[in-house]
């Protein structure tokens, strides 16, 4: 069962409370959500246009994110299939393709046609055939149901407008071993160079998704700038761990 919404809506449309308990059947509709302003006490960000594509890819990125060691993390092999969820121009793609190899496949969505261009001509110059764009919509990411080893979401959770319509889905996308891989920027930490709203706390983290019928499963807290946290459906035999709070893992820093 994945949790539903009882919402009031704005003169604009637009949600402005917070969701109820209420249920609905996992097997049927994903939940009746318009889009959201807050989300249980935070701001929803807007996302980034594709215009602020080249910032994806810049020079830099690993020696600043050290993305690099949150990739080792993702712990992907030969033949798994997995999703780039907010996909880009395909920084992590292109790596998540040569990763899984010819017998896996990646999912890259995203909802900007503009941004999947990129990613086609990037994937086409690397010369990978196992990448699949995928045009999603705001609150659905149009991905087949129980297929999914690894979904990734890299710093773009925190704009979806529908958050609970994209966890519905997600839940049913996932096999019953696979997991979320999340990575949002430490709010908890404001030598963070990232505007605040485009941040999120531990907290709110494990607030939202189970609230949405997750688990975390695994953590890892060595990143200079993120929090990278894997959650598996509430019914995954995968073994369910506490977050280790964001003070002791920020004194642990080097």
């Amino acid at each position: 069962m994945i949790a539903g919404s009882a919402n009031s809506v704005s003169a604009q449309g637009t949600t402005t409370d917070e969701p109820s308990t209420q249920s609905v059947d996992h097997s049927a509709s994903p939940p009746d959500e318009k889009p959201r302003r807050t989300y249980l006490g935070r701001i929803v960000a807007q996302p980034m246009g594709h215009q602020g594509a080249p910032w994806l890819i810049r020079d830099n990125r690993d020696d600043e994110e050290n993305a690099s060691d949150s990739f080792v993390q993702l712990q992907l092999t030969e033949g798994m299939v997995v999703c780039d969820l907010g996909c880009g121009n395909g920084y992590w793609t292109l790596p998540m393709a040569k990763k899984v190899g010819e017998s896996g496949r990646v999912l890259a969505v995203d909802i900007q046609r503009e941004m999947l261009q990129k990613l086609r001509v990037r994937s086409a110059k690397a010369k990978l055939r196992n990448i699949e764009p995928i045009l999603g919509k705001v609150d659905n990411p149009n991905l087949p149901l129980g297929e999914l080893d690894l979904v990734l979401m890299v710093d773009v959770y925190h704009e979806f407008s529908h958050p609970e319509s994209m966890l519905w889905h997600l839940h049913r996308a996932l096999k019953p071993t696979g997991v979320i891989a999340l990575l949002e920027y430490r709010e908890e930490d404001p030598s963070v160079p990232i505007k605040p709203l485009h941040k999120m706390s531990k907290n709110q983290i494990m607030k939202e998704y189970q609230r949405n019928h997750f688990k975390l499963v695994k953590e890892y807290n060595m990143l200079p700038w993120q929090h990278l946290m894997f959650f598996a459906r509430d019914d995954s035999p995968l073994e369910s761990i506490d977050p280790i709070p964001a003070k002791q893992v920020l004194e642990a820093l080097p």
